[in-house]
Protein backbone atom coordinates (compact mmCIF):
# COMPACT_ATOMS: atom_id res chain seq x y z
CA UNK A 1 0.00 0.00 0.00
CA UNK A 2 2.55 1.77 0.94
CA UNK A 3 4.23 1.44 -2.35
CA UNK A 4 1.46 2.45 -4.31
CA UNK A 5 1.15 5.49 -2.93
CA UNK A 6 4.46 7.00 -3.40
CA UNK A 7 4.14 5.62 -6.68
CA UNK A 8 1.18 7.71 -7.11
CA UNK A 9 3.04 10.57 -5.48
CA UNK A 10 6.01 10.23 -8.04
CA UNK A 11 3.33 10.33 -10.79
CA UNK A 12 1.94 13.01 -9.69
CA UNK A 13 4.93 15.21 -9.10
CA UNK A 14 6.26 14.02 -12.91
CA UNK A 15 2.72 15.30 -14.38
CA UNK A 16 3.05 18.39 -12.33
CA UNK A 17 6.67 19.16 -13.13
CA UNK A 18 6.35 18.15 -16.73
CA UNK A 19 3.24 20.44 -17.21
CA UNK A 20 3.78 24.07 -18.44
CA UNK A 21 1.16 27.14 -19.07
CA UNK A 22 2.04 29.54 -21.74
CA UNK A 23 -0.37 32.06 -21.75
CA UNK A 24 -1.71 33.62 -24.65
CA UNK A 25 0.14 36.08 -26.42
CA UNK A 26 3.19 33.93 -25.57
CA UNK A 27 5.53 31.57 -26.99
CA UNK A 28 8.20 29.39 -25.29
CA UNK A 29 11.18 27.61 -26.73
CA UNK A 30 12.26 23.96 -25.54
CA UNK A 31 15.63 22.53 -25.33
CA UNK A 32 16.65 19.23 -24.63
CA UNK A 33 20.18 17.99 -23.67
CA UNK A 34 20.95 21.99 -25.30
CA UNK A 35 19.43 21.33 -28.30
CA UNK A 36 16.60 23.16 -29.44
CA UNK A 37 13.42 21.07 -29.00
CA UNK A 38 10.39 22.42 -30.22
CA UNK A 39 8.25 25.81 -29.72
CA UNK A 40 5.10 25.96 -26.73
CA UNK A 41 2.17 27.51 -28.33
CA UNK A 42 -0.29 29.15 -25.70
CA UNK A 43 -1.92 26.93 -23.63
CA UNK A 44 -1.10 23.79 -21.15
CA UNK A 45 2.17 21.43 -22.81
CA UNK A 46 3.95 18.74 -21.16
CA UNK A 47 7.66 18.58 -21.29
CA UNK A 48 10.57 15.89 -19.95
CA UNK A 49 11.41 16.65 -16.65
CA UNK A 50 15.25 17.22 -16.13
CA UNK A 51 15.93 16.36 -20.19
CA UNK A 52 13.90 19.40 -21.11
CA UNK A 53 14.35 23.23 -20.62
CA UNK A 54 12.56 25.88 -21.49
CA UNK A 55 15.02 28.57 -22.10
CA UNK A 56 12.78 31.34 -23.59
CA UNK A 57 9.61 32.68 -22.94
CA UNK A 58 8.34 35.67 -25.04
CA UNK A 59 5.06 37.75 -26.52
CA UNK A 60 4.83 38.21 -29.87
CA UNK A 61 2.26 41.00 -29.06
CA UNK A 62 3.36 44.33 -30.66
CA UNK A 63 5.88 45.55 -28.69
CA UNK A 64 7.40 49.48 -28.72
CA UNK A 65 10.72 50.73 -28.29
CA UNK A 66 11.84 54.28 -27.44
CA UNK A 67 15.04 55.43 -28.96
CA UNK A 68 16.21 58.09 -26.84
CA UNK A 69 18.14 61.36 -28.37
CA UNK A 70 21.05 60.56 -30.81
CA UNK A 71 23.07 63.48 -32.57
CA UNK A 72 23.40 63.86 -36.15
CA UNK A 73 24.66 65.67 -39.06
CA UNK A 74 22.26 66.98 -41.95
CA UNK A 75 23.84 67.16 -45.52
CA UNK A 76 24.77 70.71 -44.84
CA UNK A 77 26.47 70.24 -41.99
CA UNK A 78 24.05 71.32 -39.23
CA UNK A 79 24.54 70.20 -35.99
CA UNK A 80 20.37 68.19 -34.76
CA UNK A 81 19.43 65.90 -32.10
CA UNK A 82 16.71 63.63 -33.52
CA UNK A 83 14.38 60.72 -31.47
CA UNK A 84 12.22 58.33 -32.77
CA UNK A 85 9.88 55.35 -31.57
CA UNK A 86 9.45 51.39 -32.90
CA UNK A 87 6.81 49.41 -32.96
CA UNK A 88 7.71 45.66 -33.94
CA UNK A 89 6.60 42.07 -32.99
CA UNK A 90 8.24 38.81 -33.38
CA UNK A 91 6.67 36.58 -35.60
CA UNK A 92 9.31 33.44 -35.70
CA UNK A 93 10.59 32.91 -31.93
CA UNK A 94 13.46 30.30 -33.22
CA UNK A 95 14.58 32.82 -35.29
CA UNK A 96 14.44 35.51 -32.32
CA UNK A 97 16.51 33.71 -29.94
CA UNK A 98 19.08 32.18 -31.89
CA UNK A 99 19.65 34.40 -34.66
CA UNK A 100 21.06 37.63 -32.24
CA UNK A 101 22.03 37.89 -28.74
CA UNK A 102 20.63 40.89 -27.63
CA UNK A 103 17.64 41.85 -29.98
CA UNK A 104 15.95 44.60 -28.25
CA UNK A 105 19.57 46.18 -28.26
CA UNK A 106 20.23 45.50 -31.74
CA UNK A 107 16.75 46.91 -33.04
CA UNK A 108 17.98 50.18 -31.48
CA UNK A 109 21.57 50.31 -32.91
CA UNK A 110 19.97 49.38 -36.12
CA UNK A 111 17.41 52.22 -35.81
CA UNK A 112 19.93 54.97 -34.31
CA UNK A 113 22.47 54.03 -37.60
CA UNK A 114 19.80 54.54 -40.22
CA UNK A 115 18.37 57.78 -38.50
CA UNK A 116 21.69 59.36 -39.03
CA UNK A 117 21.73 57.99 -42.61
CA UNK A 118 18.66 59.35 -43.66
CA UNK A 119 19.25 62.70 -41.84
CA UNK A 120 22.65 62.61 -43.52
CA UNK A 121 21.33 63.23 -47.11
CA UNK A 122 19.00 66.26 -46.11
CA UNK A 123 19.80 69.52 -45.82
CA UNK A 124 18.47 71.02 -41.98
CA UNK A 125 15.31 72.80 -44.29
CA UNK A 126 14.17 68.99 -45.71
CA UNK A 127 13.79 67.10 -42.53
CA UNK A 128 11.26 69.65 -40.84
CA UNK A 129 8.79 68.91 -43.74
CA UNK A 130 10.07 65.44 -45.14
CA UNK A 131 9.26 63.55 -41.82
CA UNK A 132 6.95 61.27 -43.45
CA UNK A 133 9.08 60.48 -46.01
CA UNK A 134 11.98 59.42 -43.37
CA UNK A 135 9.87 57.24 -41.74
CA UNK A 136 9.12 55.49 -45.05
CA UNK A 137 12.97 55.24 -46.15
CA UNK A 138 14.11 53.92 -42.35
CA UNK A 139 11.34 51.23 -42.69
CA UNK A 140 12.13 50.06 -45.62
CA UNK A 141 15.94 49.66 -45.15
CA UNK A 142 15.32 48.09 -41.53
CA UNK A 143 12.54 45.64 -42.12
CA UNK A 144 14.49 43.68 -44.82
CA UNK A 145 17.49 43.30 -41.62
CA UNK A 146 15.28 42.48 -39.12
CA UNK A 147 13.48 39.97 -41.10
CA UNK A 148 16.45 37.58 -40.65
CA UNK A 149 16.00 37.90 -36.91
CA UNK A 150 11.90 36.56 -37.13
CA UNK A 151 11.14 40.47 -36.40
CA UNK A 152 8.80 42.25 -37.77
CA UNK A 153 8.57 46.11 -37.90
CA UNK A 154 5.37 47.40 -37.84
CA UNK A 155 6.45 51.28 -37.75
CA UNK A 156 8.81 53.50 -37.24
CA UNK A 157 8.33 57.32 -35.99
CA UNK A 158 10.70 60.39 -35.25
CA UNK A 159 9.37 61.87 -32.84
CA UNK A 160 11.57 64.53 -33.01
CA UNK A 161 14.38 66.20 -35.22
CA UNK A 162 16.30 69.83 -33.02
CA UNK A 163 19.00 71.52 -34.25
CA UNK A 164 21.83 72.80 -31.72
CA UNK A 165 20.96 75.66 -29.58
CA UNK A 166 23.59 78.04 -31.62
CA UNK A 167 21.99 76.83 -34.70
CA UNK A 168 18.76 77.79 -33.54
CA UNK A 169 19.46 81.24 -32.11
CA UNK A 170 21.26 81.87 -35.44
CA UNK A 171 18.15 80.96 -37.42
CA UNK A 172 15.51 82.99 -35.70
CA UNK A 173 18.39 86.15 -36.14
CA UNK A 174 18.29 85.31 -39.93
CA UNK A 175 14.58 85.27 -39.77
CA UNK A 176 13.97 88.52 -38.18
CA UNK A 177 16.29 90.40 -40.50
CA UNK A 178 14.53 88.79 -43.73
CA UNK A 179 11.81 90.08 -41.80
CA UNK A 180 13.55 93.55 -41.55
CA UNK A 181 14.29 93.29 -45.16
CA UNK A 182 11.28 92.80 -46.25
CA UNK A 183 8.96 95.29 -44.22
CA UNK A 184 11.61 98.23 -45.74
CA UNK A 185 10.74 96.28 -49.19
CA UNK A 186 7.21 97.09 -48.69
CA UNK A 187 7.59 100.69 -46.86
CA UNK A 188 9.49 101.58 -50.52
CA UNK A 189 6.86 100.02 -52.53
CA UNK A 190 3.88 101.53 -50.74
CA UNK A 191 6.06 105.30 -51.15
CA UNK A 192 7.03 104.60 -54.90
CA UNK A 193 3.13 103.63 -55.36
CA UNK A 194 1.69 107.10 -53.28
CA UNK A 195 4.11 109.06 -55.35
CA UNK A 196 2.97 107.52 -58.49
CA UNK A 197 -0.38 107.96 -57.43
CA UNK A 198 0.01 111.71 -56.40
CA UNK A 199 1.94 112.40 -60.08
CA UNK A 200 -1.21 111.34 -61.91
CA UNK A 201 -3.45 112.91 -59.68
CA UNK A 202 -1.61 116.32 -60.09
CA UNK A 203 -1.81 115.92 -64.34
CA UNK A 204 -5.34 115.89 -64.21
CA UNK A 205 -6.32 118.68 -61.67
CA UNK A 206 -6.11 122.67 -62.72
CA UNK A 207 -5.56 123.01 -59.06
CA UNK A 208 -2.56 121.22 -58.69
CA UNK A 209 -0.12 122.95 -56.68
CA UNK A 210 -3.16 123.13 -53.83
CA UNK A 211 -3.68 119.19 -53.74
CA UNK A 212 -0.11 118.83 -53.59
CA UNK A 213 -0.22 121.38 -50.42
CA UNK A 214 -3.35 119.18 -49.21
CA UNK A 215 -1.52 115.88 -49.26
CA UNK A 216 1.54 117.03 -47.93
CA UNK A 217 -0.33 118.23 -44.54
CA UNK A 218 -2.33 114.93 -44.58
CA UNK A 219 1.18 113.00 -44.80
CA UNK A 220 2.67 115.67 -41.54
CA UNK A 221 -0.34 114.72 -39.33
CA UNK A 222 -0.13 111.11 -40.33
CA UNK A 223 3.45 110.84 -39.25
CA UNK A 224 2.44 112.49 -36.23
CA UNK A 225 0.09 110.10 -35.36
CA UNK A 226 2.48 107.54 -35.96
CA UNK A 227 4.68 109.12 -33.77
CA UNK A 228 2.22 109.26 -30.91
CA UNK A 229 1.84 105.65 -31.41
CA UNK A 230 5.22 105.18 -30.26
CA UNK A 231 6.08 103.96 -26.50
CA UNK A 232 9.03 106.00 -27.04
CA UNK A 233 8.22 108.98 -28.59
CA UNK A 234 7.58 112.89 -27.46
CA UNK A 235 5.00 114.75 -28.05
CA UNK A 236 5.59 117.64 -30.39
CA UNK A 237 3.48 120.47 -30.58
CA UNK A 238 3.46 123.06 -33.63
CA UNK A 239 1.46 125.63 -34.68
CA UNK A 240 -0.46 125.81 -37.66
CA UNK A 241 0.84 128.87 -38.82
CA UNK A 242 4.12 127.80 -38.83
CA UNK A 243 3.16 124.61 -40.73
CA UNK A 244 1.75 126.44 -43.23
CA UNK A 245 4.54 128.35 -43.33
CA UNK A 246 6.83 125.50 -43.86
CA UNK A 247 4.40 123.78 -46.38
CA UNK A 248 4.51 127.00 -48.17
CA UNK A 249 8.69 127.72 -48.50
CA UNK A 250 8.16 124.12 -49.85
CA UNK A 251 5.86 124.69 -52.26
CA UNK A 252 8.01 127.69 -53.57
CA UNK A 253 11.14 124.98 -54.10
CA UNK A 254 9.28 122.63 -55.99
CA UNK A 255 9.56 123.34 -59.97
CA UNK A 256 6.40 124.59 -61.25
CA UNK A 257 3.74 122.45 -62.18
CA UNK A 258 1.67 122.88 -65.27
CA UNK A 259 -2.29 123.72 -64.90
CA UNK A 260 -4.11 121.88 -67.52
CA UNK A 261 -7.98 121.38 -67.42
CA UNK A 262 -9.05 117.40 -66.69
CA UNK A 263 -10.11 116.94 -70.70
CA UNK A 264 -5.92 117.44 -71.32
CA UNK A 265 -6.05 120.41 -73.68
CA UNK A 266 -4.44 123.51 -73.10
CA UNK A 267 -6.30 126.73 -72.70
Amino acid sequence: MQIAIAILLIAVGYIIGSAKIVNQGYEALVERLGRFRRKLSPGVSFIVPFLDTIVWEETTREQILNVDPQDAITKDNVSVKANAVVYWRIFDMRRAYYAIDDLESAIKNLVITALRAELGEMKLEQTFSARKEINQLMLQSLDDVTESWGVKLTRVEVIDIKPAEAVLKSMEQERAAEIKKRAAKLEAESTGEYMKQISEILKTYPNSREVLQFLLAQKYVDANLKLGDSTNSKIIFMDPKTLNEAIRNLMEDLPEIPNHPPNGNKP
